[in-house]
């Protein structure tokens, strides 16, 4: 059974706060493991690439069987049904269009004392998408991490797939093709991680890694760091459900398990101000639960990980999701107070507002990001966007008559800093004028 919270009960702040301190990461091994992994390829390249290829994923291959040809893509993607072929492009299109609208525009002005300042911005030149293909094959993924570097104007973009038993994933193959991946490798783990970030005798190096793995990657991604870019550390996912009693209790158990089908150390969270309705809820996931197929890993998560919080009003429920910062927020209830609602909340990776947008709409063709922030990252970062692909640098210039403007307070900063090369730079040029 889910953990039951009463925020009118005595202990309910202490119970809430350990609630918030659980640690659903693995084990400290994984850390270890991927380091040793990095350290391999950093050091022997491709060879390694190749080991680790026929170890995990149980494919021979040599080195320069490790990029998946553009013809063997097409093949594969040619086998997707028109119907889900369809229905990829259309996704696309809306990813494409929403993160078009969030492309930042160039700045240049001239402020009060004639000194031009401005930012401009540029796309990075290279970036590795990491795909899962292990337990499950994820699509949407090629294109929510695709797409808005495409859009940011990315010129080379380099995907790493795991294909177990050498088996291309058709849906993942057709997704890179429509969201041009510019070349595709059958690398997955820690090793395709190192790859990406150092470079092999294969692969060349890329500026920045994004994309959703398991604990490996992540671990992975955490030690490259600084070597490359990377977009966040994913952890298990997570949904909040703020539901009042007016909703059906079977959508919202539906909604609380469409995570938790991801993996054992997901987490489904409910907030209600209706004990009886809260009650409906947990059965109605006990029910959902005997026919679902992947109820083995939902059920571990939804008993391990799950929860379910009473609150007296669904109104002052912002405080709780604040604190929570999950990576999904669903308001269930009428739009209007949904709305209200989702202005009090700061800390939040997506939230949808409703009782007919289930975050599902967002993993697939909403146009929103579903790459999100989780185990509470959402109190300090958001999701990936065109912003994740593109980098700015800031712009001056000064006149003869701005730098006499702005240089005297340079020169007293320099000077109380104890910096006198800096302060002789903005001297020498003030002297010169006199």
């Amino acid at each position: 059974m889910p953990l039951r919270l009463d925020a009118a009960a005595p202990g309910f702040e202490r119970d809430f706060a350990a609630f918030l301190s659980r640690n659903r990461d693995a084990d400290e091994n994984v850390d270890r493991v991927a380091s040793e992994i990095v350290a391999d390829v950093r050091a022997r390249g491709d060879a390694a690439l190749v080991d680790y290829t026929h170890k995990f994923d149980r494919v021979k291959v040599e080195a320069a069987g490790l990029r998946i040809s553009d013809t063997d893509r097409k093949a594969a993607a040619a086998k997707v049904p028109a119907a889900q072929r369809e229905a990829l492009a259309f996704a696309a299109a809306r990813i494409e269009a929403f993160h078009r609208a969030l492309l930042p525009s160039d700045v240049d002005f001239t402020d009060s004392t004639g000194t031009r300042l401005g930012a401009r911005y540029r796309p990075l030149e290279s970036v590795g998408v990491y795909v899962p293909g292990g337990l499950a094959a994820y699509p949407s993924s090629v294109l929510m991490n695709i797409v808005p570097a495409k859009v940011a104007g990315v010129p080379r973009i380099v995907m790493v797939v795991p294909t177990p038993d050498g088996v291309l994933n058709p849906l993942v193959m057709l997704a890179a093709d429509i969201a041009g991946a510019d070349e595709v490798w059958r690398i997955g783990g820690a090793q395709a991680v190192a790859a990406l970030a150092y470079g092999t005798q294969s692969i060349t190096a890329v500026d920045k890694i994004v994309g959703p793995g398991n604990a490996y990657v992540a671990a992975a991604k955490r030690r490259v760091f600084g070597q490359v870019g990377i977009d966040l550390i994913a952890g298990p996912s997570e949904i909040l459900v703020v539901a009042d009693a007016q909703n059906d209790p079977a959508w919202i158990a539906a909604d609380l398990l469409s995570q938790a089908e991801h993996d054992a150390s997901s987490q489904s969270v409910l907030i209600a101000d209706d004990r009886a309705f809260a009650d409906a809820v947990v059965r109605a996931v006990e029910a959902e639960l005997r026919t679902m197929a992947r109820a083995d890993i939902a059920g571990a998560s939804w008993r391990d990980n799950g929860a379910v919080i009473l609150v007296p009003d669904i109104g002052g429920a912002a405080p709780i999701v604040d604190r929570i910062a999950a990576e999904h927020v669903e308001l269930a209830m009428e739009q209007g107070p949904a709305g209200i609602l989702s202005e009090k909340i700061h800390h939040a990776g997506a939230i949808f507002l409703g009782r007919y947008t289930p975050e599902a709409i967002g993993d697939y063709v909403a146009g929103t990001n579903h790459v999100l922030p989780t185990s509470r990252a959402a109190r300090f970062s958001g999701g990936l966007g065109v912003a994740d692909f593109l980098k700015r640098t800031s712009l001056v210039s000064c006149t003869p008559e701005a730098l006499a403007a702005l240089g005297p307070a340079a020169l007293a900063l320099a000077e109380a800093e104890g910096l006198a090369a800096h302060g002789r730079s903005v001297s020498i040029r003030l002297n010169s004028r006199r």
